[in-house]
């Protein structure tokens, strides 16, 4: 049975408008959970890729108009333009390297694009002309980037690895729409959703990024999905678009809790550096 906030002790959750962006705040433990709206109605509708770098500040994509990132510096509660990527880009997910540098699927350019945070200086780290629209990012510990790739038209995707020098090697062409992506703690799994078909597949992953034993980790009868991290703890959190929640679920496929939201649209989650707020951006708020 899922638990959801109204059988919760105490929730608050944050939101990033028009594109809303909300924190879900976890006290003592995560049956207590603090619920706010963060943001007001300052980023675009293609609100997405929140992640907080190794300074605790929070970016995100489309800060009042598309191909632009945000910034929410920590312990601030505005945000502010970080930086307008290059005409013709549109960034979604973002994530960090170990070195704290920047990279952003641009879905528009067919490229993965690195910034340099000190110099804001944006290169391109990767392209390849056969991707559909690079969505979602995720990142091993030695750098190795995954990548989804759907075609919406069409109702499929595809999966890609992005090594180390910014050589791309397509690892799937044949699966649903490709969308969240996330490697587990241990780098051992990597989940991919398909938002249109409603499944979570979970990969074998090794230390190259090859992937072997594709399973069926859940699936859902109605609703979509959208981004997804784990914690440390190896649970994932899903985001439901059209739901109006996010699920944590377990290594083992077991939902433990529906996290209700400020509205039915979330497109992706970030945790913060102490795992102690979950962010969540939104389309939407009710």
């Amino acid at each position: 049975m899922i638990k959801g906030l109204k059988d919760l002790l105490d929730v608050k959750i944050m939101l990033i408008v028009a594109a809303f962006f909300t924190v879900l705040t976890f006290l003592s433990s995560q049956t207590q959970v603090n619920s706010k709206v963060l943001t007001g109605a300052v980023f675009t509708e293609g609100i997405e890729g929140p992640c907080v770098d190794k300074n605790g500040d929070l970016y995100l994509v489309n800060f009042h108009h598309e191909g632009s990132i945000g910034v929410i510096k920590k312990g601030k509660k505005t945000p502010q333009l970080f930086i307008d990527l290059p005409k013709g880009s549109i960034g979604n997910g973002i994530r960090f390297n170990a070195k704290n540098e920047m990279f952003v699927a641009d879905y528009l350019g067919h490229n993965i694009l690195k910034i340099d945070l000190m110099t804001k200086k944006i290169s391109v780290y990767a392209h390849d002309s056969l991707m559909n629209q690079p969505n979602d990012l995720t990142m091993m510990k030695n750098g190795i980037i995954f990548c989804s790739d759907p075609s919406w038209k069409n109702g499929n995707g595809k999966l890609w690895r992005v090594n180390v020098d910014g050589s791309t090697h397509l690892l799937s062409d044949s699966m649903g729409t490709t969308n969240g992506i996330e490697v587990s703690a241990d780098n051992k799994s990597l989940y991919v959703n398909e938002s249109v078909q409603r499944n979570i597949w979970k990969f074998d992953i090794d230390s190259l990024g090859n992937i072997s034993n594709k399973t069926l980790f859940i699936s859902f009868s109605d609703g979509g999905m959208d981004g997804m991290r784990c914690d440390s703890k190896g649970n994932l959190y899903v985001a439901r678009y059209d739901k109006g929640c996010v699920l944590k679920i377990s290594a083992e496929g077991k939902i433990l809790y529906a996290y209700n939201l400020h509205g039915q649209k979330p497109t992706n989650i970030a945790f913060s550096k102490d795992e102690k707020k979950l962010f969540v951006t939104m389309q939407d708020k009710k």
